[in-house]
């Protein structure tokens, strides 16, 4: 049996220190259960303009035409059932990404996905004159889609499954990101337009989203999180090594392929929505695999309510902070991940996958 470290070496077997009982891993699952359903009341009775709780559960229910329901209706609910959606979805394509590689400091963005759909809406905007959010989610989705699969054509030498090994996906990752990125500069630099309209996109932002967005990308969040979470069993026999995997009946390529699959429909979907949003699948499944141990059968689905109650929260604290202004959610998430992250960098013994 073997794990790996942060970098994606070997290291001991992952069952020699357990991480906690089943009873200490159900009540971290009530704690998440219970900090989202606070995030989500926050969420709806927090900001510029404060909404009792009462008042905003009779607004959900028996809207009475007031300012007050306006706002709970046509702006906070949509905004917080969107960063549900898209904190769940960013949560689990991120705790599926660090199993897949074996490396805990792993993110979604190394398969080319942030890139993918960056350079795809870009070039919507520059060269076809798409500018509405609703296109942003299709473009993103195929511009995410393209770019996964290259990235595992490139890492695979040409497509041989057996041969993607994470180390080969990471790098060819990293290289398309970079070539996709300099395409997406290279454009907004000659489009001033194009440069105007992605920064608001790229900033990441659960505001000015209506539930339309969350609609088109709804079907493939929903797929996605089926999908994902039944990979738990396949990724944990993964981690005893490939010729474990292979005596269990696992075919080692095919795992990594619809892992792959399934991490692009989800943060592809996610960002599409919202925008690129940073630490969120890196920093929210490497804290759960903290607490619980490396059991993907706890920490895909304890990533999926976690990581909403980050983006929820970050976008309250954007609101308060600097009212009556906002600050991103993006820019919240990164001021609060990177000190999260170098903190579980910098600890003694990373948590094993």
């Amino acid at each position: 049996m073997t794990t790996v470290t942060a970098a994606g070496g070997p290291v001991q077997a992952r069952a020699t220190r357990p991480a906690g009982s089943s009873l200490r891993r159900a009540a971290v699952l009530v704690v998440a259960l219970v900090l989202l359903v606070l995030a989500v009341a926050l969420s709806i009775a927090v900001g510029a303009r404060g909404i009792p709780l009462a008042d905003v559960w009779r607004h959900l229910w028996s809207p009475d035409g007031s300012s007050d329901a306006a706002i709970v209706q046509e702006v906070r609910l949509p905004r917080t059932l969107l960063g549900i959606a898209a904190g769940a979805a960013l949560g689990l394509s991120g705790a599926l990404m660090q199993s897949m590689t074996r490396n805990p400091l792993a993110e979604p963005g190394l398969l080319g996905v942030n890139a993918g759909a960056a350079v795809a809406v870009v070039g919507g905007i520059s060269l076809l004159g798409l500018t509405g959010p609703r296109h942003y989610v299709w473009l993103a989705l195929l511009g995410a889609g393209v770019a996964t699969v290259l990235v595992y054509v490139v890492g695979s030498r040409g497509g041989r499954a057996a041969s993607a090994t994470p180390v080969r996906l990471t790098l060819a990752g990293a290289a398309i990101s970079a070539v996709l990125m300099a395409g997406v500069w290279a454009m907004t630099f000659l489009d001033r337009e194009a440069l105007d309209l992605y920064r608001y996109w790229a900033v990441g932002s659960l505001s000015g989203r209506d539930l339309g967005v969350l609609g088109h990308v709804l079907p493939f969040l929903v797929v996605g999180t089926a999908v994902g979470l039944l990979l738990a069993a396949p990724l944990n026999a993964m981690a005893l090594g490939e010729d474990t995997g292979r005596a269990l009946g696992l075919r080692p390529g095919v795992v990594r392929a619809v892992t792959g699959l399934v991490v692009t429909v989800l943060c592809g979907a996610a960002t599409a929505a919202v925008g690129p949003l940073v630490f969120v699948g890196l920093a929210v499944p490497h804290a759960v695999r903290g607490l619980t141990g490396p059991d993907d059968r706890w920490v895909l689905p304890l990533s999926t309510l976690a990581a909403p109650v980050l983006l929820l929260l970050a976008d309250v604290l954007g609101r308060v902070v600097a009212a009556p202004a906002e600050i991103q959610v993006g820019v919240v998430t990164a001021f609060l991940g990177a000190p999260v992250l170098i903190a579980l960098a910098g600890r003694r013994r990373v948590a094993a996958l």
